[in-house]
């Protein structure tokens, strides 16, 4: 394991695999290193061309955390890896890490460029939209020391589970390692903002993304994790819009892997 420095002090535990462009991984809501080995996988894929970080968002995994949060917090995160990397990275976002993704662009980090696999955004009626009280709401569970009903609102509400698969869950080795990283289900709240509204993406937000944006989805997926992807790829000026046959939110790293090959090639 190799760590960073963000610029608050949080130390950002990371693994680079392989030699080559900068490919920086993004997870989306309560992943890391331990519960997902994907992204290591498709780091070992890429290998050849590649140094891929590998990295736990703070609060997760071997990444410490540094009170209060904001997501100008979380870009910062990033910067210490482009940093580390030594020049200008390719960065990867997987569900609400791609608008983590969009926004540290935004904000003119050295990005390359970006791919981003399904932003759950939600700007139709294809899926019920997120309570307007969301984040306050796990928020003042994790406060009150009820980490299990932070996990089950995101469960319930974000992931959109049947209440009665949510209660099977429960004590599973799953159930746990969600429980563990609760504090940081807020964190993708605020990333996700009003962009799980049910309506339209707002316009200046990611005014500022002027470098090549890669959207994908699976063609398996849930309607709104199509909707959802061609809204944003539709927004940016830069961008365009991938179908990926046979997928669906969980994409198998042999299939992600020679995409983000090919559209590395195209840069």
């Amino acid at each position: 394991m190799s760590t960073v420095t963000s610029a608050d002090g949080t130390t950002i535990a990371f693994e680079a695999i392989g030699t080559g462009q900068p490919l920086i991984m993004t997870d989306g809501a309560t992943a890391h290193r331990a519960v997902n080995p994907s992204n290591a996988e498709v780091a070992k894929l890429l290998s050849d061309e590649f140094r891929t970080y590998v990295f736990d968002r703070r609060g997760r995994g071997e990444s410490t955390d540094t009170t209060p949060y904001a997501i100008e917090r979380e870009i910062e995160d990033l910067a210490a890896l482009i940093e580390d990397a030594g020049q200008s990275a390719i960065v990867f976002g997987w569900s609400s890490g791609c608008l983590l993704a969009l926004d540290a662009a935004a904000a003119g980090l050295p990005i390359k460029a970006l791919a981003l696999f399904e932003p759950p955004v939600v700007v139709d009626d294809s899926r019920p939209p997120l309570p307007t009280d969301y984040v306050e709401r796990l928020e003042a569970s994790v406060a009150a020391g009820r980490p299990e009903e932070a996990v089950e609102l995101f469960m319930t509400a974000a992931a959109l589970m049947p209440p009665e698969f949510v209660e099977m869950m429960r004590g599973t080795p799953i159930w746990t390692g969600v429980e563990q990283v609760a504090g940081t289900i807020a964190y993708d709240g605020r990333i996700m903002g009003t962009t799980m509204s049910g309506n339209p993406l707002p316009t200046d937000r990611w005014a500022a993304v002027d470098v090549p944006v890669l959207v994908m989805h699976g063609d398996n997926t849930p309607p709104y994790l199509k909707t959802g992807p061609a809204a944003v790829a539709e927004l940016l000026p830069t961008a365009r819009l991938l179908p990926v046959t046979g997928e669906n939110h969980n994409v198998e790293p042999p299939v992600l892997a020679p995409v983000l090959r090919q559209f590395a090639k195209e840069l």
